[in-house]
């Protein structure tokens, strides 16, 4: 009888340690979750708010209709300092004035990435943009030097070579009409990205059915998706009832992609170091790309990257660093040929800068084009490439008089932090002249952030201006730009990318050409 009375305790003992340990994490997670209710209660809150849901019924599934959502929830709380929503569990603080984002962004405790990124990991692992802590600190200092000044005046030979394809490429519509610029541009950003990021040529503005663009774009829907689903935030609900099988079939692709490039670079790297002693003295420079300094880049205990390591900054790279630019670009294409003064002067700078040659651009002749950037800047200031971002608060601390607790979510609304009139007047109104030296004193620095700011801003922010200029003053000189859409009927598209629902239409005239 002892012994059947023992068989039964150890399965009882089980069972009773499960249901202990559930309640205990139950009990944990409402706590949590009640204290954060109460503490933010005082916070202007959007309608709709239901415990543990929150405002997610409420969100569109549609990605353009969700970001006018947004839109609208930031002019209607124009005159509070903040306000918040809640994605189920998960408080979010939204902020769009320079002294609040300035408390966030100024502010080491506030680092990590908000909960909303993890979503992100499974393709972007943990590099730059989603690591934390020392992690990111180690790889943030690692990486700095490959974008130091005398590396990237290397890459400007491709980003000319490339700017003059879509040039050939554009020279094929100019005169026939209206036309979708959005892809030729995206494609062309796409194979600048390729070859500096990876070394490898992928063709992309001539084999313009490019795979891998087409799932970089259906990866940051799908991550948006779910970003604002929470009953799709669970793995096993996700891949069961959500889109977890499309998601991973496109992450299969992004990641062989950048895999076998990976790959295959690995082995040229190791095979120039075994030839360089026998031929440096006869073999031109080769142009280095990051990949090969990642190959090379060493931590401080003298260990290299491993190839995990290695894959995550470059997958990093080539979705932050084609997709953004590519946005910013076209943006900027709709806004000159919106407003044929602005566009002028910035021909009248490339006149002046180049007269009638068709030389490529320099890194001289980049410091020169002062209006064209002001341009590029007052076109991330209307649409911000990052329309978005967010942290995770890092300690209990006061945001313009309201209590913001540890574990809430931080919101930054470039998009609407970039409208504000007390430092953009008429803040609708293009006028790039705003950047000019003269009209930018005073302006606090965290009015405006297209790259973000403090510690985690964008590292590559000066490679991303210098491609912008290069190819967009290749477009220029070349043709001049009549756009075919209204504000209006470009209806942004908020998801990771900001981005126009319906493309940018424009026709193109060759320009003569002048002495």
């Amino acid at each position: 009888m002892a012994g059947s009375l023992g068989s039964y305790s150890i399965p009882l003992l089980g069972t009773s340690i499960f249901i202990a340990t559930l309640t205990y994490l139950t009990y944990r997670l409402l706590s949590d979750y009640l204290h954060k209710w109460f503490t933010m209660k005082p916070i202007p809150e959007a309608a709709g708010t239901y415990p543990f849901i929150g405002n997610a019924l409420q969100f569109k599934s549609n990605a353009g209709d969700f970001f006018r959502q947004i839109e609208d929830l930031t002019r209607d709380f124009k005159d509070a300092p903040l306000f918040k929503i809640w994605i189920g569990p998960v408080p979010l603080v939204i902020l769009f004035h320079a002294e609040n984002v300035e408390t966030i962004l100024t502010n080491t405790v506030h680092m990590e990435k908000a909960y909303l990124y993890q979503f992100l990991h499974p393709w972007l692992g943990t590099g730059l943009l989603t690591s934390t802590g020392s992690k990111w600190r180690q790889r943030r200092k690692m990486l700095t030097p490959t974008f130091h000044f005398s590396i990237l005046t290397d890459f400007l030979e491709v980003m000319n070579e490339q700017a003059d394809i879509l040039v050939k490429k554009l020279e094929k519509k100019a005169g026939k009409g209206e036309f979708d610029c959005f892809s030729h541009i995206t494609l062309c950003a796409l194979d600048i990205i390729c070859e500096t990021a990876m070394g490898k040529k992928v063709y992309a503005q001539s084999q313009s059915d490019s795979q891998y663009v087409k799932s970089v774009y259906k990866m940051s829907d799908i991550v948006s998706r779910r970003q604002r689903s929470p009953w799709f935030w669970v793995d096993f609900v996700y891949n069961y009832f959500g889109e977890g099988r499309e998601h991973d079939k496109t992450l299969k692709i992004l990641h062989s992609f950048t895999h076998n490039v990976i790959k295959e670079r690995a082995e040229i790297v190791s095979n120039a170091d075994e030839d360089r002693d026998r031929d440096s003295e006869q073999s031109p420079k080769k142009r280095q790309a990051f990949l090969d300094m990642l190959l090379k880049t060493t931590y401080e205990d003298g260990t290299r990257m491993s190839h995990q390591d290695i894959q995550e900054e470059v997958d990093t790279f080539m979705f932050r660093g084609h997709d953004t630019t590519a946005a910013s670009m076209n943006w900027a294409v709709h806004l000159l040929g919106s407003h044929p003064e602005a566009h002028g002067k910035v021909q009248q700078e490339l006149q002046e800068v180049f007269g009638a040659s068709d030389r490529p651009t320099t890194m001289e002749d980049l410091k020169k084009l002062k209006y064209l950037e002001c341009v590029i800047k007052e076109a991330l200031r209307l649409f911000p490439s990052v329309p978005f971002f967010a942290r995770s608060i890092g300690e209990d601390c006061n945001i313009n008089g309201f209590t913001v607790p540890k574990g809430a979510n931080a919101i930054i609304v470039t998009y609407a932090l970039h409208r504000d009139p007390r430092y953009f007047p008429e803040p609708n109104d293009f006028r790039p002249e705003r950047f000019l030296p003269e009209n930018s004193v005073g302006r606090p620095p965290y009015a405006y952030v297209p790259f973000s700011a403090g510690l985690r801003n964008c590292i590559g922010q000066r490679f991303a201006l210098m491609e912008e200029k290069v190819v967009l003053a290749s477009i220029l000189r070349n043709f001049n730009i009549e756009a075919c859409q209204e504000r209006e009927d470009l209806r942004p598209v908020g998801e990771l990318i900001l981005r126009p629902e319906k493309g940018i239409r424009i026709k193109l005239e060759k320009r003569k050409t002048q002495t």
